[in-house]
Formats: C-alpha cells, structure tokens, sequence
C-alpha cells in the first residue's frame, strides 16, 4: 500500500478538476467531481505503479510541502 500526494487544480476554461502525482511520469487525470478524480486518480496511480519496478518503486520522490512564493512582474 502505497499513500502518494497529488496536487490539483481546477481549470477555469473547462471547470475540470486537474490532478497530478509530480515525479511519476503518466500519473495524471482529470474530472467533473472531486470524488470522480479521487477514483481516476486511484486507477491512474495502480497501472503507472504496476509498470514500475519494485526498484523504481523505492526510489518515489517524497513529498515535502508546497510553498507560494510572491513575485513583481
């Protein structure tokens, strides 16, 4: 059993939620419902890690946090 982080947006074009798992090429999807990308994400996440070798599996990046940071253009 694997507990990943995933971060989501929602796209203000389509009103799509937007989710990905950043360090794990493919892990992404999107939804109507926060409940729906919930479970396409769960579905997403079991076919990238069952291509993924036990090896590639261990070395995941951890997550740590998000930070905003403010910027002047």
């Amino acid at each position: 059993m694997f507990r990943l982080t995933a971060y989501i947006e929602k796209d203000p074009e389509t009103s799509l939620y937007v989710a990905i798992v950043p360090g794990i090429p493919g892990a992404h999807t999107q939804a109507a419902t926060l409940d729906e990308l919930q479970e396409n994400l769960k579905e997403v996440l079991e076919l990238v890690l069952e291509e993924m070798g036990p090896e590639t599996i261990q070395h995941l990046p951890q997550f740590v946090g998000i930070q905003q940071v403010e910027v002047s253009i």
